[in-house]
This record gives structure tokens, sequence and C-alpha cells, in this order.
């Protein structure tokens, strides 16, 4: 969607000839932290699909991640577990926004679902 409204009110007049194409990385470069499920999380984008418009990135990735949750419940999990989500990341030019999806397993007393996390970040290989 982002990238729609993005390239219907470009200023660009080369319009889509300068749009560059969809690459597969492994490493993007961008580093993220934010909240997702009471809790928090860094990561990095890992092996990814993206796409460059001029300073603009679009990036869907696997995001290898820690996440920061206390669990009040006995017996208690690690307050840092790593975990492996997916998601959305947009940046321009060095900062960057962040969709992470986090999959939670089934547990005794709670199904296992997925949640959505908001971050904030920034696109290292820019600097």
């Amino acid at each position: 969607m982002f990238l729609i409204v993005h390239v219907a009110f470009s200023q660009d007049s080369e319009g889509f000839e300068s749009m560059s194409k969809v690459r597969v990385s492994a490493f993007d470069g961008v580093l993220a932290a934010g909240f997702v499920d009471g809790g928090g999380f860094t990561n990095f984008t890992g092996p990814n699909i993206n796409m460059t418009y001029g300073h603009h990135k679009y990036i869907l990735s696997a995001l290898p991640s820690l996440r920061y949750k206390r669990d009040r419940s006995e017996p208690r999990n690690a307050f840092v577990t790593p975990n492996l989500g997916i998601g959305f990341t947009y940046s321009y030019k060095l900062f960057a926004i962040q969709i992470p999806l986090y999959y939670n397993p089934k547990t005794a007393t709670e199904n296992g679902e997925w949640h959505v996390g908001i971050g904030f970040g920034l696109r290292l290989n820019y600097i």
C-alpha cells in the first residue's frame, strides 16, 4: 500500500522506469526495537525480498529476534528469549518503521496465536 501511494504521488518525472527491481538479500542492515504482546523485541532484518525506490526501501523479511517479557506465572520462562518472526519494514534514508508478526505457541492455558507489533529502527547500511 505504501508503494502504491508513493508511486501514485511521486514527483519523479521518470515514473516507473526509475523504480528498481525486486531483489532478494540475506541481510539488509536494519536494526529495530519495539513492542509486541506486552513485551519488547530487538531484531535485525534477516533473509528478505526488498525493493528500493530512491531513498525509500520496502522489505518483507524473516526477523531473527530477541524478545523481552516478564513471566509472572509459575514456573517462569526466561526474561529474554530468542524468536523468529516475519514482518514488513519500510525505511526512508536512515530511519525505519517495522510491523513484525510473532507466533506464541500453545501452552497448557492458552492457544497458540500470532501477535502483531510495532517497531522503530535504523538502516545501518545507509550510513
